[in-house]
């Protein structure tokens, strides 16, 4: 493990010791736990590229501040990233690959593999960004906030092939049971996992709030080799409980659910109030899935494409405007460059965002283009699009 601290001596000859922060350099499973559990505000653990093996769960307990967050980040310029390969663990509830319980931290270009439980279990802590991070073929949720997680960011992360040894649990993310408000999620991916894409299952809490933009679910309810599990299977499930009477309020802003084996959207019983802006549905089973029993509370669904059967579309209060099933005319296939959903498992771009795609992007002359509503989002042309992606034009590509 190396240190640097030079920063560090200057800033201690001058008094301000309060100052002092490390960038700390490792490359063994044990350092990296050594520098977790010593890390200050300020400091930045930099992980050299290649495979780290843990049999036991990580813990992040010690907190950083507003302006001085701890940084957990691969190494930069590395040709291959850092993987924490978890398999050495028994599938068992406790068996997180990390348990994160602290407050500021920026966890960033690191993959955790085959965790025995959640790959990154994010318990309590608040104001936590997690960027660039994949979490693939562990036990249960990818990644999971829960014990009152709140104010929290995932930024460009995948999720995908999780499943139980069952084969009907495991969501990609799942902001679930006691879990606190203002997470959210936010250029995403949820692909092939057993149960759903994102879970918003409530216990314990309730009338908290999650926000969700520019995140795709695809394939969910699938194993890693195409075959249909014992999971629900739903692309983005806004909710639900025990009780069936908690509410989870969700906002989705250009979201995209395809090919899931139940719902794209899904309300499961939640009471909440629910917002679809700009989205794309095509190739679920049924792509709406708001029923009456046990409805939401107002379901607000604007500027939307359903490409194929509708579903439902029930609440205590429905308020849905200039959505293709309203504009008139039939959305059909010919209104985009390409339904080609797997598209949606290309490569991420360097900076981790999304990769460049075809899919769903409407084709210059679709009747979608210019028939959306003003909802407060950018937009080129007249007026806003309809559906997740503004066209650019045909220089777009």
């Amino acid at each position: 493990m190396r240190v640097a601290l030079l920063t560090c001596a200057i800033f201690v000859s001058l008094g301000l010791s309060d100052l002092c922060a490390r960038e700390i350099v490792v490359g063994s499973s044990s350092e990296i736990v050594k520098a977790i559990a010593n890390a200050s505000p300020g400091d930045t653990i930099y992980i050299l590229g290649g495979r780290y093996f843990f049999d036991r769960r990580i813990e992040i307990k010690n907190s950083g501040l507003a302006d001085k967050r701890i940084a957990l980040w691969s190494f930069p310029g590395d040709s291959i990233r850092p993987l924490f390969d978890f398999s050495q663990m028994e599938e068992k509830s406790s068996n997180q690959g990390i348990r994160l319980s602290a407050n500021y931290w920026h966890i960033k270009g690191v993959d955790v593999y085959r965790a025995g439980d959640n790959g990154l279990l994010i318990s309590g802590g608040s104001r936590n960004i997690i960027e660039f991070c994949s979490f693939v073929a562990c036990s249960d949720s990818g990644l999971q906030l829960d014990g009152g997680a709140s104010e929290n960011l995932i930024l460009n992360c995948d999720s995908y092939y999780n499943a139980d040894s069952k084969k009907e649990n495991a969501d990609g993310f799942a902001c679930k049971t006691d879990v606190g408000s203002g997470n959210t999620f936010r250029g995403c991916r949820a692909w092939q996992n057993l149960d759903d894409g994102w879970d918003g299952y409530l216990r314990d809490t309730d009338g908290v709030t999650t926000r969700y933009e520019n995140c795709w679910a695809f394939r969910n309810g699938y194993l890693a080799d195409g075959t249909r599990g014992y999971g629900d299977g739903n692309g983005f499930k806004t909710g639900g409980s025990d009780e069936k009477r908690l509410k989870h309020h969700a906002i989705y802003i250009n979201c995209v659910a395809a090919g899931n084996a139940a719902e794209g959207f899904d309300h499961n019983s939640n009471r909440g109030n629910v917002t679809l802006l700009n989205c794309s549905m095509h190739g679920n089973k049924t792509n709406l899935g708001f029923g009456g029993e046990n409805p939401v509370g107002i379901l607000t669904i604007k500027n939307s494409i359903v490409l194929g059967p509708l579903g439902k579309l029930k609440a205590d209060s429905v308020v849905a405007s200039h959505n293709s099933w309203q504009s008139g005319f039939a959305c059909e296939e010919g209104d985009f460059l390409s339904v080609d959903m797997s598209q949606l498992t290309r490569p991420r771009k360097a900076d981790g965002s999304l990769p460049d795609i075809e899919y769903l992007h409407l084709a210059k002359e679709s009747r979608l283009i210019d028939a959306g509503l003003d909802v407060g989002l950018p937009y080129s042309g007249a007026a806003p699009d309809l559906g997740a992606f503004e066209y650019q034009g045909e220089n777009e590509f």
